[in-house]
C-alpha cells in the first residue's frame, strides 16, 4: 500500500516522513488477539464490536493484551473559509473566534467531557480569519486568514495546505511525546461542512446531494443551495482523488488538512485515533487516501444524522460504537467513546480464558467443573 504523494512534496518534509512510516498493523498480533477473544469466558461474539475493537488495540499497540489506555487528548483545529461568501452557513464567521477562545478555557462540549475522561484538549489556530489576542490559551500556527472560496477556485495553495497537514502531525506528535496514548481529532469552523461533503463526494464517488446535510442548522433550502455549491465547487477545481493533498488544498480547509495530519501522526507511531462526525470523516478520508494503512489505527466514536458520515463509514468500513443523536462537532462524541475504548481494552487484560479458571475438560461430553456454573457438570459449549 504505497502512499500517494504530490511530486513535488521534498522527500524529507515532515509530510512525507511521516505518511512514509505508517506501516500496517502486524497480522500475527491480530490473530493472536483474535485466538484470545476465542478463549475468554462468555459466548462468542457475545461483546460484540468491543471484541473487534479489542483486537484492533492490540494490533495498533502491538502486543497481546495491550495497555489500557488513560491519556486522551483532543486535537482541536480552527479555522475559516472563504466559501461563506455564498451563503452556506446561517451563523456568523465571527462565531469561529468566539467559540476557539471558549474552547481553549475549556467552556465548551468537548472540553467538559474531555476533563470527564481525564484528557487534554490542545486548540489550534490554523486559519481564523481574526486574530486572537495574546493568552487565550490557543496555539497559534494561523497560515492564513480562512481559505479562500472553493466555489470560484482553490482553497488554498499546495504550500500552505501542506502546511496545515505538518501542523496536524506535529500536534499529535508532541502530543504522544508528553504521553498521550489516544489522539482525538476536532475542529471548529463556520461553513466548514461544505468543503467537508466536497472531499466526501470525492473521495466515496458519490453525488454532492447524497452526502451533503443540513450543518449546523441550515434549512432545506439553504441545503439545496449547497449541494449546489459543493457541485460548483468540484466543477471549478476538478479534485483527483488519487492525489488527496493537492485535493485537500482544491476544495478542502486549514482546520480539515490539520486533523488529517493528526491522524498520519497517530499511525505513524501505532497509537489509537478516534473520530466522529462529518469533518472528522472528511479528514479520515483524505488521511487514508494519502496513506491507506491510517485505516488500521481509526476508530469511529460516534455516528451522526449528515449523510456524509454514512458514506464515509461505509467507504472506510469503520462502525461506530456510538449513536447519541449528537451533532455539536468540536470532537465531543470522539472523546465520549473513549471510555468505550478502555473498556474494550480491559476486557482483553483483565477477563479470564477457560483454561485460567479450570475448564480443561473439553471432550464430546463437554463435563466440566466450571466455577460458577449454573448446574453442576456445565460445559464449554454451554458457558459458550
Amino acid at each position: 500500500m504505497s502512499v500517494r504523494l504530490p511530486a513535488s512534496l521534498p522527500p524529507q518534509s515532515l509530510l512525507a516522513r511521516t505518511a512514509r512510516a505508517i506501516t500496517p498493523v502486524d497480522p500475527r498480533i491480530r490473530q493472536e488477539a483474535h485466538e484470545r477473544q476465542q478463549i475468554l469466558t462468555k459466548p462468542e461474539g457475545s461483546l460484540g464490536l468491543l471484541e473487534t475493537l479489542s483486537e484492533q488495540l492490540c494490533a495498533i499497540y502491538g502486543q497481546v493484551p495491550g495497555p489500557i489506555p488513560s491519556h486522551p487528548v483532543v486535537g482541536l483545529f480552527a479555522g475559516d473559509h472563504g466559501v461563506c461568501a455564498q451563503g452556506v452557513s446561517p451563523d456568523p464567521q465571527e462565531i469561529t473566534y468566539q467559540q476557539a477562545i471558549n474552547m481553549a478555557a475549556g467552556g465548551a462540549g468537548v472540553g467538559v467531557l474531555t476533563r470527564q475522561m481525564g484528557g487534554k484538549v490542545i486548540v489550534t489556530d490554523v486559519g481564523i480569519l481574526k486574530d486572537l489576542p495574546v493568552g487565550t490559551g490557543v496555539v497559534d500556527r494561523k497560515i492564513q486568514h480562512g481559505t479562500d472560496d472553493i466555489s470560484v477556485g482553490p482553497a488554498m495553495s499546495l504550500d500552505d495546505a501542506v502546511t496545515a497537514f505538518e501542523v496536524g502531525i506535529q500536534t499529535g506528535l508532541d502530543a504522544i511525546d508528553e504521553g498521550a496514548d489516544t489522539l482525538v481529532a476536532g475542529e471548529m469552523g463556520i461553513g466548514n461542512t461544505t468543503p467537508a461533503a466536497a472531499l466526501i463526494a470525492l473521495f466515496t464517488g458519490k453525488p454532492a446531494k447524497e452526502v451533503t446535510g443540513h450543518g449546523a442548522g441550515a434549512d432545506e433550502r439553504r441545503r439545496a443551495h449547497k449541494i449546489a455549491v459543493v457541485d460548483k465547487a468540484l466543477a471549478v477545481n476538478e479534485p483527483d482523488a488519487e492525489d488527496p493533498v493537492t485535493a485537500m488544498a482544491l476544495v478542502g480547509g486549514f482546520e480539515l488538512a490539520a486533523m488529517a495530519g493528526l491522524m498520519l501522526a497517530g499511525a505513524s507511531r501505532h497509537v489509537p485515533v478516534i473520530i466522529d462526525g462529518v469533518l472528522a470523516c472528511s479528514a479520515a478520508l483524505t488521511a487514508t487516501a494519502i496513506a491507506p494503512a491510517t485505516l488500521n489505527h481509526l476508530v469511529a466514536g460516534h455516528a451522526g444524522a449528515e449523510p456524509g458520515i454514512v458514506a464515509a463509514t461505509e467507504k472506510l468500513g469503520l462502525p461506530a460504537l456510538l449513536d447519541l443523536g449528537m451533532r455539536l462537532g468540536e470532537g465531543s462524541g470522539a472523546i465520549l467513546a473513549f471510555p468505550i475504548v478502555q473498556a474494550a481494552a480491559h476486557i482483553m487484560a483483565e477477563m479470564t480464558t477457560f483454561d485460567e479458571v479450570g475448564v480443561t475438560d473439553v471432550k464430546v461430553t463437554g463435563q466440566t467443573d466450571f466455577p460458577g456454573s449454573a448446574e453442576a457438570g456445565a460445559s464449554k459449549d454451554a458457558v459458550r
